[in-house]
């Protein structure tokens, strides 16, 4: 499992100019239509499908998921023609350098390939995804969390580029005993819960609400995205869309870097040995985090087992219920693929199929985008001992309807994390002014997008 979450959590950290070689890969080869693609044919017939399914293929699956093979293995057995070659190129930088790189050269590429949310719109650009709407049920975004299935879809809604596998939305991860050891209620709104951390290492120097790393661009824009900001865009086509200006994201920099600068927050970087540790010993006493947290902390903590429980995520207003997404993948299938439909039928049933979805939920613990899991009593009444007998499952569940939709990306996001982290990044960790940060992030994007021959919306 922590495999799996390192390397989400890690995706974007291509350099510039990994990400300027992609831009030029896709300048070569878009064909000038909305999101790239090509053009949309009209729906398979189901003929067409099942004749497909029984004859025999090969594909390559492109995957990071840990021992997929099950549910590659559930596909098989479906459909006993279709031989899948499961290989794992890499985490991080390196399997979307390598997609990349089989791309350009024209061969190598896989039939099937995992692709994160903030990512699919880089790949689009350059008429690199096959556009799966004909090959599936016109009905069958219906199954999915409807938040997520707008993030597998192009810009106009008219193309789906990847079926989701799984997400992230966000909650609260706290320890119960620190924080009734100093007498703090969970806090439900961010004004309460900068006051606990306040309290709390006033009380203990030893001792953080919580911690704010300064490489992890992932976590920082679903904060935007809970606030309300709207930072990242993209018309399909020449345009994109750079507001870290707007109120609502001044107004999480702010908060953040207040926080910061009174040393109420400690910053840091995630994802290593010393915040491991961290999490372990109790410097911090809450993770602001996403769905697959709660698996990966009883992993990482597990001397801390019986101690935490989960909540949702602060809310700015009183008596609102919004949360946001951080993480989260889809499989898509490459334009270049020989088989359309068996390469489009494998990422849609090992996605969609019950049994395959169960699995990678309780199994290999990826949080469901379908609603048919996350309302199954066998994944949500599943009460857990880590978290004291909580049912957390159910409660990220229920989060996950509270995400809001209308949340896009830039067609350079590896580009744009990467920025992210050379500005606020930084003046998170060096605790200077996060608003000045969001400005230089803002200046840093815009000049890359001309670059690249992108128009900046005004």
């Amino acid at each position: 499992m922590s495999r799996t979450i390192t390397w989400r959590r890690k995706a974007a950290g291509l350099t510039a100019g990994v990400a300027v070689a992609a831009l030029a890969l896709t300048a070569c080869s878009s064909g000038g239509g909305s999101d790239g693609g090509g053009e949309t044919t009209g729906p398979v017939s189901q003929a067409d499908i099942d004749e497909a399914m029984k004859t025999p293929t090969k594909l390559t699956f492109w995957t990071w998921v840990p021992d997929i093979e099950k549910e590659v293995t559930l596909f098989e057995e479906a459909y006993p023609a279709i031989d899948v070659e499961v290989v794992n190129v890499g985490q991080g930088a390196d399997h979307y350098q390598k997609l990349r790189s089989a791309l350009k050269a024209g061969e190598g590429a896989p039939d099937v390939a995992q692709i994160e949310f903030q990512h699919l719109s880089s790949f689009a650009l350059g008429d690199n995804l096959l556009d799966l709407t004909p090959y599936m049920p016109a009905d069958v975004g219906d199954d999915y969390v409807p938040w997520v299935w707008e993030q597998v879809k192009s810009t106009d809604g008219d193309r789906v580029w990847g079926v989701p596998q799984d997400s992230g939305p966000m909650g609260l991860l706290y320890r119960e005993d620190l924080l009734s050891q100093h007498g703090i209620q969970v806090p439900t709104t961010w004004d309460a819960f900068a006051q606990a951390a306040t309290d709390l290492h006033a009380a203990d120097p030893n001792l953080y609400l919580t911690n704010l790393p300064g490489n992890d661009m992932g976590q920082f824009t679903a904060l935007l995205w809970q606030a309300g900001a709207r930072p990242f865009g993209w018309d399909g086509k020449e345009t994109v869309t750079i507001d870290l200006s707007s109120d609502e994201a001044t107004q999480v920099a702010q908060y953040w870097g207040d926080l910061i600068e009174a040393d109420a927050v400690s910053v840091d970087p995630d994802f290593t040995d010393a915040w491991y540790q961290g999490l372990a010993n109790g410097k911090y006493a809450s993770w602001v985090a996403a769905a697959w947290g709660p698996v990966f902390l009883q992993g990482t903590a597990a001397n801390t087992s019986g101690l935490w429980r989960a909540s949702t995520i602060p809310q700015w207003e009183e008596g609102q219920d919004v949360s946001a997404n951080w993480g989260g993948s889809s499989d898509a299938v490459l334009a270049s693929t020989k088989n359309p439909i068996a390469a489009s039928q494998l990422a849609l049933w090992i996605n969609h199929d019950k049994a395959s979805t169960m699995t990678m939920a309780t199994e290999q613990f990826l949080f469901p985008t379908t609603t048919e899991v996350l309302e199954d009593p066998q994944f949500a009444d599943e009460k857990s001992e880590f978290y004291g007998g909580q049912e957390v499952n159910k409660l990220f569940a229920e989060v996950s309807s509270t995400v809001e939709p209308d949340f896009g990306w830039l067609p350079f996001m590896d580009y744009a994390y990467s920025a992210g982290e050379e500005t606020v990044g930084k003046a998170i960790a060096d605790k200077t002014d996060l608003v000045e940060a969001m400005q230089a992030w803002q200046d840093k994007l815009t000049t890359y997008a001309e670059q690249q021959g992108f128009t900046v919306a005004d």
